[in-house]
């Protein structure tokens, strides 16, 4: 998916929202448990309520993963039934790889070619041929961890090196990457403050922010620091919104608390257009 594309199902939809599906099965409701496979009949009911009021989802691999064959199998059926189905969503990988180039060439070709996910998060540490295998494919984003939203990013993200913080050497080494326009951003709304000093040095870029809702950021004061002329945002929202009923109802539940962020959304959206 191009950005211009996302951009504008982002001003059709009134809407910068991306669901975080991180499906736990000591977290959804009990009746669904009898399902053949659980995980997805979760994210199906999930995407099924909440698909025309965000932008894009976001299942967090871990949660797929701990759970073996079954779990990854439900991850494949996420992705497929929204490329079948709701081909106009991102969809996000939040796979955190990133290793020596031959084997980040191996995780690209997994979530990009054989899942079939729009983008895919990566962890910068290893550097430049860690990162530049993802970046290679056409029309697919690499979102680069820069500075996260949990309470161990001040062990080294926010650490001075060399007279700058590490996170900002992060941004400004990326840009040199090859095929760096491929890249978006991780900032947690938890450092909403930290957004227009990153603007400062990534104008333009999309940037992924976790943290709103369930970890308490403000997306009021994330709109105020990064958002662009182009909105260059996805806020996430997972456990405030998967999780906002273990009932029945969970699905309803759930689309009621997305459509709560979407209004503010479109809020945001007309200050922008003014």
């Amino acid at each position: 998916m191009t950005t211009e594309y996302l951009v504008a199902q982002i001003r059709q939809k009134k809407s910068f929202l991306c669901v975080g599906l991180d499906t736990d099965l000591q977290k959804i409701p009990k009746h669904l448990l009898d399902e053949e496979d659980p995980i997805f009949a979760f994210n199906k009911a999930i995407i099924d309520a909440t698909h025309d009021l965000c932008v894009a989802y976001k299942p967090n691999t871990a949660f797929y993963e701990a759970y073996g064959v079954k779990g990854w199998q439900a991850l494949e059926k996420t992705v497929r039934y929204l490329n079948s189905k709701h081909p106009e969503v991102f969809t996000i990988a939040d796979a955190k790889r990133g290793d020596i180039g031959n084997t980040s060439s191996r995780y690209a070709k997994a979530f990009f070619e054989d899942l079939g996910f729009d983008a895919i998060t990566v962890a910068p540490y290893m550097g430049k041929d860690s990162v530049e295998p993802f970046l290679s494919f056409e029309n697919k984003h690499t979102i680069l961890l820069a500075l996260t939203s949990n309470e161990g990013a001040y062990d080294l993200q926010t650490k001075m090196v060399e007279g700058k913080p590490l996170y900002k050497q992060v941004l400004e080494v990326s840009k040199t990457y090859e095929h760096a326009k491929n890249l978006m951003y991780v900032v947690g709304a938890t450092k909403a403050s930290y957004l227009s000093e990153i603007r400062q040095i990534i104008p333009n870029s999309f940037i992924l922010v976790p943290g709103v809702g369930a970890q308490g950021g403000s997306l009021t004061e994330v709109c105020q620091h990064g958002m662009t002329q182009n909105v260059g945002l996805l806020v996430n929202s997972s456990r405030g919104i998967i999780y906002a009923s273990d009932e029945r109802d969970f699905a309803k539940a759930a689309r009621l608390r997305a459509k709560e962020i979407q209004v503010q959304m479109e809020k945001e959206l007309r200050n922008l257009v003014q």
